[in-house]
């Protein structure tokens, strides 16, 4: 049997998760090999791995403008934001049961959203407008006394429109509320800083910024209180019970220590790609519109509606040709609805099923863009025809 490869592969899905850094792979090596121990073991084994547990946690930590103690370690962005919701609520029950969600979250908030809302807590989801923004007066009347916290991603994972979260987050602690913010489509692609952003939580994951797969993080301002999800050991300052992955957490340090470094270049440079990449769609292909906000967006997102076309079909046609892209989330790449997000923004149902999702990363190039264009414009047009 013979099979048939595309000329080329051009990965625009990064999104979704982004390749390994070589350098990454490099340090956590040791860690897989050669340095094995436990690192709650009090032995020079696992006085090792705790070691390089700890230097990491000091790293990750400072690159977020926070403290070691205050960087929990879990096993996805998915589990941290599980653990904000659930621990924070389960922690302020006496304070409130009213909880405030964006109606364009990630799945992991709003399923987790959903699951208080069956053991005695209030979920508000609060409305975008069609650029998929939250108006901080929106967030202003929605709070009430009861209202214990507000979690309001940081960047949307599908259209790419970043919050003004430092200023949701100052209104929310007008009101004596707790604010977390899922940062998983941020740290490592934008500067990123508790602190400036005023923020009590913070979700990040670390195959987002070239790292490894499997290890996520959340931080948590000093004084907040969380009940654990994963309950057992005393890991994690008691918040998350488990061996935790040393190879693992030395490879996100080491990627988001490598991204910092290379942050504003390469900002600068998918911005010039994203618009690239736009500005020919738009030119060369008719009836097609840009979901989120034009320009107070992710560096490298470019979501797009095709009119009357089923994204789904497209999508393979771009797979045929080599080129990787995306309907949206990947936790949701097996449903064919349109996704809550584009639902959110309130497009007309002839835009709603058009929808793909192109994310950049470090190595896309012009011609990787000018390809893709090519091919998407000679596939629309064939759907069309």
């Amino acid at each position: 049997m013979t099979h048939q490869f595309a000329p080329r592969q051009i990965y625009l899905d990064h999104a979704a998760t982004t390749p390994l850094d070589p350098h990454v792979a490099e340090v956590m090596l040791p860690y897989l090999t050669a340095v094995y121990g436990n690192p709650s073991s009090l032995h020079f084994a696992g006085r090792q791995a705790k070691r390089a547990m700890d230097e990491a946690r000091a790293t990750l930590a400072a690159s977020l403008g926070a403290q070691p103690p205050e960087i929990i370690f879990t096993g996805s962005g998915s589990e941290a934001d599980n653990l904000a919701l659930t621990g924070v609520a389960q922690s302020q029950r006496s304070r409130g049961r009213h909880i405030i969600v964006s109606s364009i979250e990630h799945h992991a908030i709003l399923e987790t959203a959903k699951y208080l809302a069956t053991i005695g807590f209030e979920v508000q989801c609060l409305p975008v407008d069609a650029y998929g923004m939250v108006a901080p007066d929106t967030l202003r009347r929605a709070l009430c006394p009861d209202t214990a916290l507000v979690s309001i991603m940081h960047a949307n994972n599908e259209i790419g429109t970043v919050q003004p979260i430092a200023e949701l987050a100052a209104i929310a602690h007008e009101h004596n509320c707790l604010f977390h913010t899922d940062a998983v489509q941020t740290v490592g692609q934008v500067p990123v800083d508790v602190k400036a952003l005023d923020v009590d939580l913070l979700t990040f994951s670390a195959h987002k910024f070239y790292g490894p797969k499997g290890v996520g993080g959340l931080y948590v301002r000093t004084g907040v209180g969380l009940m654990p999800l994963v309950h057992g050991g005393a890991q994690e300052h008691g918040r998350r019970a488990g061996t935790e992955n040393v190879a693992g957490i030395v490879g996100a340090a080491k990627a988001l220590e490598l991204a910092r470094q290379r942050l504003d270049d390469e900002a600068a440079r998918l911005t010039c790609l994203r618009n690239r990449l736009w500005e020919q769609i738009s030119s060369r292909i008719h009836e097609v519109r840009l979901n989120g906000h034009p320009t107070k967006r992710l560096p490298n997102n470019v979501n797009v509606s095709f009119k009357g076309i089923e994204a789904e079909a497209l999508l393979l046609k771009l797979s045929q040709a080599g080129i990787a892209a995306s309907m949206g989330s990947a936790c949701t790449s097996e449903s064919i609805e349109p996704s809550h997000v584009i639902r959110a923004l309130g497009l007309p149902a002839e835009w709603e099923r058009g929808v793909l999702r192109f994310t950049l990363g470090g190595h896309t190039s012009e011609a990787d863009i000018d390809y893709t264009v090519d091919v998407l414009a000679d596939s629309v047009a064939a759907m069309r025809a």
